[in-house]
């Protein structure tokens, strides 16, 4: 297998937009899971009700997933904005220590002595 071309320019980081999307649809499946859980545990506790199940279950899994999806969607633009320096900053506190050999080091009181 050929190896993989370098890229011209280095990585890329996701735009805005790209990070909006992302978060939302992470957010999106996990609110639909929830809905669903959420939404059986009270079909089988109270019942349908004149909507039917598929529909009622549907709302849950419709709102759960919107409202979670929003709320993760502004989180993760937040969260990853940030200014260039204040990375910069954030990247190089991050770095592990450099350590330096000591080296040979003679006091002149010690020098004049031998």
């Amino acid at each position: 297998m050929p190896p993989v071309p370098p890229q011209r320019g280095g990585a890329q980081a996701p735009s805005v937009t790209q990070k909006l999307a992302m978060g939302a649809m992470m957010g999106g499946s996990v609110g639909v899971i929830i809905g669903f859980i959420f939404g059986t545990t009270t079909i089988f506790r109270y019942g349908a009700g004149p909507n039917g199940i598929m529909r009622t279950l549907g709302q849950y899994m419709a709102a759960s997933g919107a409202t979670f999806g929003f709320f993760m969607a502004i989180g993760s633009v937040i969260r990853t904005d940030a200014h260039p320096v204040a990375q910069e900053i954030y990247m190089r506190s991050q770095m592990r220590p450099m350590i330096i050999a000591r080296q040979a080091f003679r006091r002149p009181d010690q020098a004049s002595s031998q």
